[in-house]
């Protein structure tokens, strides 16, 4: 290449090419959220469709039996079992029409995944093409620890949550049938109250599943908005960390661009679980300001409080990740992070985007 080329050869911004990057994996994370929300319905539908099916048999073999009772049969049990079974195929063929559209958009969102894993890589490959080794390289590294690191962490904590409840609870489930199992044969009218028990066990397992799900991907972000999936939120995280937990909005509320919603979730999430396992905070509060041209969201706890100075300066060393990520989401939606504490003194936090 002569020098002319080199000189007219279009210089790559690392900077903005490390943001595509994190959008595209945003959009991986997304989708993964989305998708562990729809293989859940799937679940749900494909027992729907189970029963439908069950019933629609045991309706068809009463009408076969009716029929062969013509003429004597009595019209009005004809014209009612006739409504039952139309009722019962259309129900049956929305439950399948459900079934399929939740395969479908299952499917879609794996393939979406595969092909933004392969842009993923491929943007790593340019990213590292264009940071001059003896400059970057060491940043670089650093920066993909943090990002494995934030990554494993991620995946320790849901595998934990995974084994301390629904993991746990479907043990015992499978012990509880073990027993329907024996009292069919042995003591059949005990049957019935030991069934109403294992049905409140599988309720609760599917509500710990869904609030697994919420804590991925809250769906509600993208039905709802920001602020009525923030009520759910901060209701839950205070009576699972046991606190005082409060969401407070001022100013008109609307609904933010898109890409914005699920940042300002994701820092709050993780400021409250900063406040939960660093603080021993008693109480929180979550605020909510719309402005004409802004919106800040601040959470504020009792806690002990920290050293701000000495935790920005130990971020270099692969710490405090928490802080990392929030930092990264709000510059990557242009938005800016400020955190005061002092040790002894609540800390608060706050992130304000303009709009």
């Amino acid at each position: 290449m002569t020098t002319a080329e080199t000189q007219a050869a279009p210089v790559i911004d690392a900077s903005a090419l490390s943001g595509v990057r994190f959008l595209v994996s945003k959009r991986i994370e997304d989708l993964e959220g989305a998708a562990a929300h729809d293989e859940a319905d799937l679940l749900d539908a494909t027992a729907r469709v189970d029963q439908l099916h069950q019933q629609a048999v045991n309706l068809d073999t009463r009408w076969g039996t009716l029929l062969q009772e013509l003429p004597g049969a009595d019209p009005a049990q004809v014209d009612t079992l006739f409504r039952e079974l139309a009722t019962m195929r259309a129900d049956l063929a929305a439950a399948e029409e459900r079934h399929r559209e939740l395969t479908a958009r299952l499917n879609g969102a794996w393939a979406e995944r595969e092909v933004l894993r392969s842009v993923y890589r491929s943007l790593d490959d340019v990213l590292t093409s264009t940071v001059p080794p003896a400059v970057g390289g060491a940043k670089l590294r650093s920066a993909s620890r943090q990002v494995f690191q934030i990554i494993e962490e991620e995946r320790m904590r849901i595998a934990r949550d995974m084994h301390d409840g629904p993991a746990q609870s479907m043990a015992n489930l499978v012990l509880q049938a073990e027993i329907l199992e024996r009292l069919i044969t042995r003591d059949p009218r005990m049957v019935v109250s030991e069934l109403a028990d294992f049905k409140q066990s599988v309720r609760r397992v599917l509500d710990e599943t869904r609030r697994l799900i919420f804590d991925l991907r809250p769906m509600t972000l993208d039905d709802l908005g920001l602020v009525p999936t923030l009520r759910k939120f901060v209701k839950e995280f205070g009576e699972h960390a046991d606190v005082s937990a409060h969401l407070r909005v001022t100013g008109q509320e609307i609904r933010l661009p898109r890409a914005l919603e699920p940042t300002i979730f994701r820092i709050i999430q993780e400021a409250l679980n900063n406040s939960r396992k660093h603080a021993r905070a008693t109480t929180v509060e979550v605020v909510i300001n719309f402005r004409p041209s802004l919106v800040t969201a601040m959470v504020r706890d009792d806690g002990v409080g920290m050293d701000v100075a000495a935790t920005e300066a130990g971020l270099d060393s692969n710490k405090h990740l928490g802080l990392i990520s929030m930092r990264e989401r709000a510059e990557l939606e242009k938005g800016t992070l400020d955190i005061r504490s002092e040790p002894g003194v609540c800390t608060e936090v706050t992130a304000s985007f303009e709009l």
